[in-house]
């Protein structure tokens, strides 16, 4: 089939550019990614953001659409706040960090929200230089849904995290945030005791939406809570139009989104083919017995290699490399020995 990528900013990537900081993914490896792809045929055009999904298709003569728009909002919360108060929002800063010129959060940074977001916008404040970044999240750390291996970095990095904690008012340099606690049920209360933090900026990592006004008036197009629902096959309730990613429900990860639009290709194959593509049968999941035990005891571990504090504090390096080709060639030769998935 003939694909043509219609992508709205300047540079190809969507989230995993402007939502995930370089020293988690670098920007050479999302390239020759990308590269790889375009490689195949594909054809990209830039700059070109689609506005009517229906009026698009029509006009390119597209038989089939597969939309990944990402969740590009930043949603926002009602936060009292003076005239001098700079107030941001997580996605802005993380996709501002893309341009020539970085983000200006100053020395205090106060970050409010506990998801992998919030971590990565305080452990960015850090490395452009600020001395404190705070994160206040109104729950505990147990309910943070954040990963812990991200909580666990950012605070190896100076990150300071404030638990059962919400933000009240800002006013100029100070933060007013109220002391929570749980009730029965674990749902955290006011309890009236206010403190209050320093701070230049605070940045809100709230969540995020996916902006769906390119299907505004496409019939059968199904929206709950901000998402498009979508069918096994993710198309939409509108034919020839599929969806996958942040936009449908789904787990908002590269993995998910990689593989929503591997799925996705090959219902809009059988969809053109006028046939429904139907996926083989998965083997059976593989118990603790059926594995070679005694190779793993025998054989030495392979650890990827992680960047040292220090350098993290002050630079965008990637923190956790991946193996290197002896390593994963030894990897690769050690899951082969077992051999049970291809059984």
């Amino acid at each position: 089939h003939s694909v043509t990528i219609h992508e709205a900013g300047p540079m190809v990537g969507g989230m995993m550019r402007f939502g995930i900081p370089t020293y988690r993914l670098p920007r050479d490896v999302l390239d020759a990614e990308a590269q790889r792809i375009l490689d195949l045929g594909v054809k990209l055009e830039l700059n070109r953001k689609v506005t009517n999904i229906e009026q698009s298709m029509t006009e390119g003569g597209f038989d089939a659409a597969f939309l990944a728009i990402g969740a590009h909002i930043g949603k926002r919360a009602y936060v009292p706040a003076g005239e001098a108060a700079r107030i941001l929002d997580a996605v802005s800063v993380l996709e501002s960090m893309e341009g020539e010129e970085k983000p200006l959060l100053g020395r205090r940074v106060v970050v409010v929200g506990g998801g992998n977001t919030a971590m990565d916008v305080a452990r960015t404040a850090k490395r452009l230089g600020a001395t404190d970044a705070v994160v206040v999240y109104r729950r505990t750390r147990e309910r943070m849904p954040a990963h812990e291996f991200e909580v666990e970095e950012a605070e190896e990095e100076g990150v300071m995290m404030r638990w059962l904690e919400t933000i009240k008012q800002v006013d100029g340099g100070k933060v007013t945030v109220e002391k929570m606690e749980l009730d029965e049920a674990g749902f955290p209360q006011p309890t009236g005791e206010l403190d209050e933090l320093e701070a230049d900026s605070v940045v809100l990592a709230l969540g995020q939406e996916a902006d769906l006004s390119l299907l505004e008036g496409v019939e059968g197009i199904e929206v709950d809570d901000g998402v498009v629902q979508v069918g096994s096959n993710m198309m939409t309730g509108h034919p020839g139009v599929f969806a996958g990613g942040d936009m449908v429900p789904a787990e908002r990860t590269v993995t998910v989104g990689v593989g929503d639009g591997k799925k996705a290709a090959r219902h809009i194959d059988g969809w053109l083919r006028g046939e429904a593509y139907e996926p083989p049968p998965k083997h059976e999941v593989i118990g603790f017995d059926q594995l070679n035990t005694w190779y793993y005891a025998d054989a030495p571990r392979t650890v990827q290699p992680k960047l040292e504090i220090e350098r993290r504090r002050g630079t965008f390096d990637e923190v956790v490399s991946s193996l290197d080709e002896s390593n994963a060639l030894y990897e690769a030769r050690r899951c082969l020995s077992c051999g049970n998935c291809f059984s």
